[in-house]
């Protein structure tokens, strides 16, 4: 039986659900939001689009919240529409729309005419519609959700759901807004860090200032074609425990945008003649929870923002400092909030290219962790589509401090060309550190040796890498009236009551954890932060009602890491 289960914030939604401003790092005064009600059908061809539903906006037809709440067959056509009209004042030179994220591919209609189109589920666009906009307008969005082809980016969206295959998120996902600018206007602001200073690279204006808020007081940085830097005399490093950010606001003619910026490093050095992961010039333990960004009522989507602040204040409240967000791009929101509240970020890409459990799971379970590239069997469209949402990702989240890892590949789903992809990354220069090859299929150019370990004991040797151990645990208990299917379940160890189940997770660190730092673990991810669909192997019900273990035993678990590793590092 599946239920029905709503977060808190979700039994609450208001009339227009995510009413805030969606990219905190590229902020302006101006903001409208489209979400809410919309008009709404699905059909097989655009000749026979008739609005007979309405959809809550930005939820997915598939989840609860968006009033629709059914799956759909391959080549179904998501079409939407809004009436608007924008409040008196609200334009200045020029108006744009944007679109938080819509899966995944979409096009455009605004008062009858094409504006534009769009492929790739999980990052933004935009585009300026000032010469179509009248006093009452109309905008349209057909979306088309076709995952079984396997060319662009899916992540685990599945037509028959189960087990580690969810329910798909299909058009819209992310907020639908609007904002006015100048005819002249700052199209972005790439920062780029480390422990010691920030240099600026801002599109669309060639010329004006950047006032900085520093411990110190205000800071005025003049720039010109574009380009800035800053070199604080006693810089305030980012790291978890002190997640110092430094707010800025950029001018240029009329326009002015608010962001901010971090100082802080990565890198690998050895300790000891141990390779560690290095944060801020010293040795730092990772020690992290698999993190799918799930919601039993939303989907993809929390039914509001502040849901991510509460799976990040729960995980920090556990003693844990990093979330590996496993093969989903979130909001910007999560990635602020993640900068603000010091939580690393280690970030996979999403997987395209057709999944096969002989090769991508079965093989590797038994030892098989390297296989020839003819087995992978990836088309150059895909390749193409992939390296594609890869860049976007990596530009995406270039200002985020938070974000300190991307893993390119998990455990071979849609993998090729990895260690071309790896060099790609380090040519962009983004400084942070790559796990290639999560899990298995390994390659040479990968910054650790990345391990998934879940049917036997974790047992690590020495080796010329900072290890990761990647994925582990995986402990299954299913809280009662708080789980999304009563009858199946899925999960690597099964328990019947919270006691056993937090005893275990203990258990698990304590003897096989803990004992592996003198070798080189440097970073570890449990599965996972909360439960979704049929896995109830998270600390969190996927509801956000329950946590399953005690947070003062966690958190002196997760201080013994922390103890270990320092000693080990001295």
């Amino acid at each position: 039986m599946l239920n029905h289960l709503y977060t808190k914030q979700g039994r609450a939604l208001p009339e227009i659900p995510h009413n805030t401003y969606p990219r905190p790092a590229l902020k302006r005064a101006s903001f409208f939001c489209l979400n809410g009600s919309w008009d709404f059908c699905v059909v097989e061809s655009e000749r026979k689009i008739d609005y007979n539903e309405k959809i809550v906006v930005p939820f997915a037809p598939e989840s609860l919240l968006s009033g629709i709440n059914r799956t759909f067959k391959e080549g179904t056509l998501f079409c939407y529409r809004r009436e608007f009209s924008l409040p008196e004042g609200f334009v200045k030179a020029r108006v744009i729309l944007n679109f938080g994220a819509v899966n995944q591919q979409a096009k455009i209609i605004l008062n009858g005419e094409l504006i534009g189109k769009h492929s790739g589920g999980y990052t933004p666009f935009s585009f300026d519609i000032t010469s179509l906009l009248r006093i009452h307008n109309t905008l349209e969005i057909i979306a088309k959700n076709d995952f079984d082809s396997f060319v662009f980016p899916y992540g685990k969206q599945c037509r028959k759901r189960g087990g580690m295959w969810y329910t798909a998120a299909s058009g819209i996902w992310q907020s639908v807004w609007l904002e006015s600018v100048s005819e002249n206007y700052i199209k972005d602001v790439k920062i780029t860090a480390d422990m010691y200073k920030a240099s600026f690279e801002i599109s669309g204006a060639d010329e004006g200032e950047i006032i900085i808020n520093t411990p110190e007081g205000e800071v005025n940085i003049p720039f010109g074609r574009g380009r800035a830097s800053y070199k604080p005399e006693s810089p305030c490093n980012w790291s978890p425990e002190n997640p110092y950010l430094y707010y800025c606001t950029v001018i240029s003619g009329e326009d002015r945008v608010e962001t901010y910026f971090a100082l802080r490093s990565l890198e690998i050095g050895k300790i000891n003649g141990v390779p560690r992961t290095m944060l801020n010039g010293k040795p730092y333990f990772f020690h992290g929870l698999l993190d799918q960004g799930y919601f039993s009522d939303g989907i993809f989507t929390p039914a509001a923002p502040e849901l991510f602040e509460q799976d990040i204040k729960t995980a920090k409240s556990l003693g844990f400092n990093m979330l590996r967000k496993h093969i989903k791009i979130e909001p910007q929101q999560f990635y602020y909030d993640c900068d603000r509240l010091g939580m690393v970020v280690f970030q996979d890409m999403v997987n395209n290219g057709k999944y096969s459990f002989l090769r991508d799971t079965a093989l590797p379970t038994i030892g098989v962790k390297r296989l020839p590239a003819f087995l992978l069997g990836r088309t150059k469209e895909q390749k193409q589509e992939f390296y594609n949402a890869l860049k976007e990702t990596v530009e995406l989240l270039w200002n985020h401090p938070s974000v300190c890892c991307y893993t390119i590949f998990n455990e071979g789903w849609g993998q090729f060309d990895e260690e071309d992809m790896y060099l790609r990354i380090k040519m962009m220069k983004t400084g942070r550190l790559i796990d290639t090859a999560s899990g298995w299929f390994k390659t040479d150019k990968n910054d650790f040796e990345s391990l998934h370990v879940y049917f036997k004991k974790i047992k690590i040797k020495p080796s010329s890498k900072p290890i990761f151990l990647s994925e582990f645990g995986g402990y299954s208990f299913k809280p009662k009236n708080h789980v999304f299917n009563t009858e199946k379940t899925y999960g690597y160890k099964m328990f019947d009551n919270k006691k056993e189940f937090q005893k275990a997770f203990i258990s698990l660190y304590e003897n096989e954890v803990i004992p592996a730092i003198k070798t080189g673990l440097c970073a570890t991810v449990y599965t996972q932060l909360t439960d979704v669909e049929d896995e109830t192997n998270g600390l969190i019900s996927c509801d956000r009602e329950v946590v399953k273990v005690n947070k003062d035993k966690l958190k002196a678990l997760s201080q013994k890491i922390f103890n270990e590793f320092a000693k080990i590092t001295k």
